[in-house]
């Protein structure tokens, strides 16, 4: 049996690492587009970044002041597990203080602030079950610069390939610099027009850097990226030859009569982190 206290002390420590510590993977990329960018101008802002990254490690403290909407995805085994829901609650609400995060939620009409991250279905939670003896938590903390740019077009079957192409293209362009590129693109394409923009989030999830297992998928994620980083708006919207560091894109089989396409919008503090309990 796993404790609602594991769980808790658990979800807690995966959010001071993830609003503290870039995972390496996104480290990397700023580095790699860093040492490959020309433009003066997204040089020092990358340089800036990566800057800021290393201070947040030495000091202990977010590397942003928007430590986001508390995300947490679940994967969930063959095991026991005593309250999921308070432990991951109760593990937001004592991340907001000991980290500490900066309480960002609201009621949506009144705009009342919890004080805590959490109230109405939120955290938000993603239970998905999966074979193994084990209790699988990625927290997310998703800030809203980047998620107020996401978007959904329920694209009609014969919009195929070119058109999700052009949907994402399209999206990174009315966003420009206000999600603090260079951006990573979670993309999902099939499904339900929610599911499409679950995949889009999930999507994200995926290592910066390695491509999709699906040639055909792969393939359109090359592309897309191209076509992003041939834009010109560069890191923070200023100009330069890396306004995105990835694409990742989820698919899902869909109704005949639709192709729904979900684009979510990273910044370029990708924050997660993931843990196992058994």
């Amino acid at each position: 049996m796993i404790s609602q206290e594991r769980v808790e002390e658990e979800v807690c420590r995966l959010f001071k690492k993830a609003v503290i510590y870039l995972p390496s993977d996104v480290k990397k990329a700023l580095k790699d587009a860093y040492h490959d960018e020309t433009e003066e101008v997204a040089r020092l802002n990358l340089g800036a970044v990566l800057d800021n990254i290393e201070a947040a490690e030495d000091m202990g403290v977010p590397l942003c002041q928007d430590t986001g909407l508390p995300i947490i995805f679940v994967k969930l085994g063959k095991v026991q597990v005593e309250n999921l829901y308070q432990g991951i609650r109760r593990g937001v609400e004592r991340a907001t203080r000991e980290v500490p995060l900066r309480p960002n939620v609201v009621d949506p009409f009144t705009r009342k602030n919890t004080g805590t991250n959490t109230g109405q279905l939120i955290p938000q939670i993603d239970v998905e079950l999966v074979e193994g003896d084990y209790l699988e938590i990625t927290v997310f903390p998703k800030g809203f610069g980047s998620e107020n740019n996401n978007a959904l077009k329920m694209a009609l079957p014969g919009e195929g390939v070119e058109g999700v192409k052009n949907f994402v293209l399209d999206t990174v362009l009315v966003a420009g610099g206000k999600p603090c590129p260079p951006i990573i693109i979670g993309v999902g394409v099939g499904g339900s027009s929610d599911l499409a923009l679950k995949m889009a989030k999930k999507a994200l999830l995926g290592e910066v850097g390695v491509r999709n297992p699906d040639e055909k998928l792969a393939q359109l994620e090359e592309e897309i990226l191209n076509q992003v980083n041939s834009t010109g708006i560069g890191p923070m919207g200023l100009g330069g030859k890396t306004t995105a560091l990835d694409v990742k894109i989820l698919a899902a089989d869909t109704h005949t009569a639709g192709l729904p396409i979900g684009v979510c919008i990273q910044c370029w503090a990708a924050r997660k982190s993931t843990g196992r309990l058994k």
